[in-house]
């Protein structure tokens, strides 16, 4: 029987850490000069189906495959509210809280543990991870198993911006659904949780800018169900519906 939920997100998950930019902030200046970054065919890691990883507190996001689990996926976009999408007028990522805050007030989970968002985020999806001399937080190097393009990338601090930290559902996004009517709060907290985030090839997440599901989705085919349910988590926890044409897509994904 499989398990769901997200209590497998284990003391090794918080015993490991990264550093990453996002699709709205690129990382800070490279800090060392560790060995350039490479990629090559991507293995399947240790990626966790969203299905079974509702809080995002487990790496990756594997794919969907067996018909059971896509009409569940379907089921649960099924949920997802729809209205068309407001003005950004207004709209700046400081309104977000600064990048990559651990202060984030609504407990979501890694929040307050002494190291930041963004490293917290390496530390649940890198593999072969290797800290700054002293510190059980900055991470100057790590493997990952890319979901967007389905590659393994070998990153360095060195070369930060070849991986970065997606916000699945964008912050514009969220600010054009209903984000600018939230408490500076909640908007911190939707900024920083790890159900709504996500590292991946630099590029590619350049790639996306504010788009949602009808006018972006990932290269990798294999996970684009799985890409669609991870934005329907996050709109549903946050009570953020989409436009009607990305939840069409995105059911689209999962075979409807």
């Amino acid at each position: 029987m499989r398990l769901r939920g997200g209590a497998a997100a284990s003391a090794a998950v918080l015993g490991m850490v990264l550093v990453l930019t996002s699709c709205d902030d690129l990382d800070d200046l490279p800090l060392d000069d560790a060995a350039s970054g490479s990629a090559q065919g991507a293995g399947p890691g240790r990626a966790v189906s969203p299905l079974d990883n509702p809080d995002g507190t487990e790496p990756g996001l594997a794919a969907i495959t067996s018909d059971a689990d896509r009409a569940e996926a379907r089921a649960l976009i099924e949920k997802v509210a729809t209205k068309g999408r407001g003005p950004r007028t207004g709209y700046d990522r400081d309104e977000f809280g600064y990048a990559w805050m651990d202060s984030a007030p609504g407990g979501i989970p890694f929040a307050r543990n002494g190291c930041d968002t963004r490293n917290d985020l390496l530390q649940r999806d890198g593999e072969d991870l290797r800290f700054r001399s002293g510190s059980d937080c900055v991470v100057m190097s790590m493997r990952l198993d890319d979901p967007y393009t389905g590659r393994t990338i070998d990153w360095t601090k060195s070369r930060a911006t070849e991986v970065q930290i997606d916000h699945v559902m964008p912050l514009s996004y969220d600010w054009q659904m209903g984000a600018a009517r939230w408490t500076e709060g909640k908007r911190q907290d939707i900024a920083n949780d790890p159900l709504n985030l996500m590292p991946v090839d630099g590029p590619t997440n350049s790639s996306k800018g504010d788009s949602g599901p009808a006018a972006w989705l990932p290269p990798n085919k294999q996970i684009r169900c799985s890409y669609a349910v991870r934005f329907a988590q996050v709109s549903l926890k946050y009570e953020l519906p989409v436009t009607p044409p990305d939840k069409q897509m995105m059911l689209r994904q999962c075979g409807g």
